[in-house]
């Protein structure tokens, strides 16, 4: 069973309403601390989806974070050690890619004394067909707002595929929702390759996908790759994309740091409250020197004006 707070959904909507400026109230009413408690006020999961709030930016990014995917092999030798470092170079965000062998109480311990939150994270396909109930509880002790799938199985590749995942989509984000979550898929490049038909597997996914229940983690490299274009989607399905991976592009093909290659992210940034972007993260696949890597496309996106 989830066990988030012992406060109700209407003691907690009162409680959002009238704590807004003071995030101390709302912590003790809900037994958090209270960085976390203003988290939760200024993205009001509790209130609506987290997707139905107003994407908020100005000419520069806020909080940029990172998918720790891209510090993989440091995180398995040195977890805390790893999300130190990365906390220096400025990122006050991170989402998870597995936790390392560690609980999920003991890594929302390490990200509070390190002051970092943990908005998303990825789960596997068969996690969230399977083991939804523990993958949930797990996201509610993290002080997630998102559980992101970060990708489909070649089995789910068909039409008869991915509309089965986006059955298995909708009944997790209807769980999710149920909790105070929000539910998400994250693209590759496979996606915009045509089906037999010629409908785009994307295209099909959203169509399948309930809107209120299914948000999209857009993957500005690999759409880019695939031959899609990110501002056409936001205009098609405004507010679906509340979160994003930056990383970018070069002109053979490959993935570099961010600021290294082609994507103009000022301009896909710009789009920001059409599209429902709130949250950003950084991510390398394949970086030569992770924190390095990882140090380079954050300045880049700290000086970034759009």
């Amino acid at each position: 069973m989830l066990e988030r707070s012992d406060v109700s959904r209407r003691d907690f909507l009162r409680l959002l309403a009238g704590t807004a400026a003071a995030p101390s109230a709302l912590a003790a009413a809900l037994g958090v601390h209270p960085a976390e408690a203003a988290r939760r006020t200024a993205t009001s999961p509790g209130a609506s989806p987290p997707h139905a709030a107003r994407a908020v930016h100005a000419d520069r990014l806020g909080a940029i974070g990172i998918q720790l995917y891209t510090v993989r092999d440091l995180m398995a030798r040195d977890v805390e050690g790893t999300l130190a470092a990365l906390a220096r170079i400025g990122y006050r965000e991170v989402e998870f890619a597995g936790l390392h062998g560690r609980s999920a109480r003991e890594m929302r311990a390490i990200l509070d004394r390190l002051e970092l939150t943990a908005p998303a994270g990825h789960v596997s396909l068969a996690e969230v067909r399977d083991d939804l109930d523990r993958v949930l509880d797990d996201a509610a002790t993290l002080g997630q707002d998102y559980v992101v799938c970060p990708y489909l199985d070649v089995a789910y590749r068909s039409r008869d595929g991915i509309k089965r995942a986006a059955e298995i989509f909708n009944r997790a984000g209807a769980a999710a929702r149920g909790v105070g979550l929000g539910f998400a898929y994250h693209n590759h490049d496979f996606e915009f390759e045509p089906l037999p038909d010629g409908t785009l597997p994307y295209d099909l996914l959203l169509a399948e996908t309930d809107p209120a229940l299914v948000r999209m983690e857009m993957d500005l490299f690999w759409i880019t790759k695939g031959g899609g274009d990110p501002l056409a989607y936001f205009a098609r399905h405004a507010g679906r994309f509340p979160l994003v991976h930056v990383k970018d592009l070069s002109a053979d093909g490959a993935m570099v740091n961010v600021g290294e290659g082609t994507i103009d992210f000022a301009k896909i940034f710009a789009r920001a409250e059409q599209a429902g972007i709130r949250h950003y993260f950084v991510e390398h696949d394949q970086p030569a020197a992770p924190l390095d890597d990882a140090r380079v496309s954050y300045t880049y996106l700290r000086r970034l004006e759009f």
